[in-house]
C-alpha cells in the first residue's frame, strides 16, 4: 500500500484566501519531507471557503515550492476545460518540472450548473457529455496525433489518471487501461463495486500492464481516540456546509457532533458538490443521515486503532493507495496526524 495526499485548499477560520494558499504549500513541503510521494489538488467552483479554482495555478505553485514531490491534479474536471488547453498547460508544467507532474481527470464540473455555464461557454455540459471523447482528444495532443499540435504538450509523457465515483468510470478507467481513483472521501457508496469491476475488466496499456487503485478516504489521528473524535467534529461541519450548501470555513473542534447538528441551518438550497448533486426532498431533516454517509470512508481513532482499520479495509478491497484527507484544524495536529498515517503505512507494507 502507498499514501498520498489530496488538498481542496480549504480556508480555515480567520484565514483568507492567501493563507489557505500558504497552508497548502506548507502541507505539500511537509509531504514531501515525511516521504509522500503524491500530492493532489482538486478544483472546486464557486466555493469561498476553498482556494482550490485554478488548479492549474495551484499545481505550478506548489512545485516551486517543493523539490521532488509529484504534484497533479485531483482532478481537472475535464467538461470545464478546452482539452487543448489542458494540453497546452499540463504540457508547460511538464517541461518546467520534469517527471513530476501527473494529471487526475474527472468528468464532473465540480460545481453548480449556473457557475458551469459561466466556467466554459456554448453548451450544456449537464446534457450528453463524451468524457471518453474528450480524454482520446486531450491524448492526441501530447501523442502528437491530432491535426491540430499542442506545444508545448506534444511528444511529452504525462500520466493521466481516471478519476470517478461511480462503477461508469471504472469500466472506463479498465478500457483504457488507465489508473483508476476512487473519490470514496466524500462518495463511499459504490466503492467496492467500481473496485471490482475496474479490476475484472482492466485491459493492459502501453501505459499501465496491471490494474492500479487509489481511494480516497478521510483519516485524523492523534494520541487517544478520544482526542481524535474531537478533531473530527471539524470534519463532520465541514460536510454539513456542503449538505447544506453552507460557505463557513474549517473551524475549530466542538465538543462533539450533537453539538454540530443541534445548531445546524437547514438546507435551503439543492447543494452541488463534486459529481453529486442532492435532491431537496431527500435532505428534509436527513442532514445528520448524509453527512454519515458521506464520511462513512474515514479513519479516525488512535495510531494503533487507524492501523488495524486499514488493515482490515486492504484486505477487504485490495487497493495499492489511499489517498488521505484530513480535515484537521490545527495545522501541527494536521501534520502529525499525516506522519502518524506514514508511519502505519509504511509498517503495512513491510
Amino acid at each position: 500500500m502507498k499514501l498520498s495526499i489530496l488538498n481542496l485548499a480549504p480556508l480555515r477560520k480567520g484565514q483568507n484566501q492567501k493563507d489557505a494558499i500558504d497552508a497548502l504549500v506548507r502541507l505539500a513541503q511537509h509531504a514531501e519531507n515525511i516521504g509522500i510521494k503524491r500530492y493532489w489538488i482538486a478544483e472546486h467552483h464557486n466555493m469561498s471557503n476553498l482556494a482550490s479554482s485554478a488548479t492549474q495555478l495551484l499545481i505550478a505553485h506548489v512545485l516551486s515550492q517543493t523539490n521532488k514531490i509529484c504534484v497533479g491534479s485531483g482532478g481537472v474536471m475535464l467538461p470545464n476545460h478546452s482539452p487543448y488547453s489542458i494540453a497546452e498547460q499540463y504540457g508547460t508544467l511538464q517541461t518546467l518540472y520534469s517527471d513530476r507532474v501527473e494529471l487526475g481527470l474527472g468528468r464532473a464540473p465540480g460545481t453548480d450548473s449556473q457557475t458551469a455555464k459561466a466556467i466554459r461557454r456554448g453548451g450544456d455540459i449537464f446534457g450528453v457529455y463524451d468524457f471518453e471523447a474528450e480524454i482520446s482528444e486531450l491524448r492526441g495532443y501530447f501523442d502528437g496525433t491530432n491535426a491540430v499540435k499542442a506545444y508545448p504538450a506534444n511528444g511529452l509523457n504525462v500520466p493521466f489518471y481516471i478519476l470517478g465515483s461511480s462503477t461508469e468510470s471504472a469500466y472506463l478507467a479498465a478500457k483504457l487501461g488507465l489508473p483508476y481513483a476512487f473519490a470514496s472521501h466524500f462518495a463511499p457508496r459504490q466503492l467496492a463495486l467500481a473496485v471490482s469491476i475496474y479490476k475484472q475488466n482492466f485491459s493492459p496499456s502501453k501505459y499501465l500492464e496491471k490494474p492500479y487503485t487509489i481511494v480516497g478516504a478521510n483519516v485524523i489521528i492523534a494520541d487517544t481516540n478520544e482526542q481524535a473524535t474531537s478533531l473530527a467534529t471539524t470534519q463532520t461541519r465541514f460536510f454539513l456546509n456542503v449538505v447544506t450548501n453552507g460557505r463557513d470555513p474549517l473551524c475549530p473542534p466542538a465538543r462533539s457532533d450533537d453539538e454540530i447538528f443541534n445548531s445546524s441551518k437547514k438546507a435551503k438550497n439543492t447543494p452541488h458538490f463534486g459529481p453529486i448533486s442532492f435532491q431537496q426532498d431527500a435532505l428534509k431533516e436527513r442532514e445528520r443521515a448524509v453527512v454519515e454517509q458521506m464520511t462513512a470512508c474515514s479513519f479516525i481513532g488512535s495510531a494503533k486503532n487507524v492501523r488495524d482499520e486499514l488493515v482490515e479495509f486492504h484486505a477487504e478491497l485490495g487497493f495499492d493507495e489511499i489517498m488521505a484527507v484530513s480535515y484537521i484544524f490545527d495545522e501541527n495536529l494536521q501534520f502529525a496526524s499525516y506522519s502518524a498515517l506514514k508511519q502505519i503505512v509504511d509498517e503495512i507494507k513491510e
